[in-house]
């Protein structure tokens, strides 16, 4: 299993570096976000050929994984199309002037790529467990459907929203929104406790650091913590959604 890691980092080494050199021609450090998803279809499809394994199930998991990643990806490429480099990426280049071209490389891409080779453990082992579907996989089949639906659905009911003009500047309290204020950051964090359920067992115990860092990195780092505070500082209506509204666990009740 090792090795097989070691061949994946390998993998999302070269990976990142096309992604970096691609955006050197675009201009345009965002495109990582893009590439994201598809990052994790690589390590999947490297894993499994490594393990030589296509049991049913290595190719559920496989076909979960390319279902999210691919999703991911169109959905923030044609949310990122035509538009400007995100402020994020935007306020870094500005700050780091013209080293960013280089620096960059260090600070987005190979950082996201480590982050991408740890959260992808359940990857690593699940490929590597099992030929038939238990219970436990199952269960995490379910909270997997549990997670991509919050996220897809979430994306799809804000895209939706933005596109009617008379929506600018509003804030959206409706559908899923209005159980929570990121339903795709949970549906993405559940997703990962659900790839984790299925390629469990009691001797791969390690890869729940996958699902725990991938909540935090959500919660904390480069999601909602992140998030509420640039719609604070932009609306008003905003900080009331916040009282109002769970940060992160759906709130179903009103009471």
């Amino acid at each position: 299993m090792l090795s097989v890691f070691l061949v994946g980092g390998l993998s999302v080494l070269i990976f990142v570096t096309l992604v970096w050199l691609l955006s050197l021609a675009k201009k345009d450090s965002g495109i990582m976000d893009v590439f994201w998803g598809l990052g994790f279809i690589l390590l999947a499809i490297v894993y499994i050929f490594r393990y030589n394994s296509f049991s049913i199930h290595s190719v559920v998991l496989l076909v979960l994984v390319m279902i999210w990643g691919l999703r991911l990806s169109i959905h923030i490429g044609i949310r990122n199309s035509g538009n400007p480099e995100d402020a994020r990426y935007a306020a870094w280049r500005k700050a780091n002037g013209k080293k960013w071209w280089w620096f960059s490389y260090f600070k987005v891409f190979l950082l996201q790529g480590a982050v991408m080779w740890i959260v992808a453990l359940p990857l690593l082992a699940g490929f590597n467990n099992g030929d038939s579907l238990n219970l436990l996989d199952v269960s995490g089949i379910i909270l997997w459907l549990i997670g991509f639906g919050f996220e897809a659905v979430g994306d799809w009911q804000l895209r939706k929203f933005k596109k009617e003009t008379a929506n600018k500047g509003k804030v959206f309290n409706q559908g899923l929104w209005a159980y929570t204020r990121h339903p795709n950051y949970f549906g993405e964090a559940v997703l990962w406790w659900g790839f984790t359920l299925i390629a469990f067992s009691g001797q791969n115990w390690w890869i729940i650091i996958s699902p725990i860092l991938m909540t935090y990195l959500l919660v904390r780092v480069s999601g909602v913590k992140m998030l509420d505070e640039l719609m604070s500082g932009k609306s008003a209506d905003y900080k009331e959604y916040i009282k109002t509204t769970n940060a992160f666990i759906p709130k179903f009740s009103k009471n």
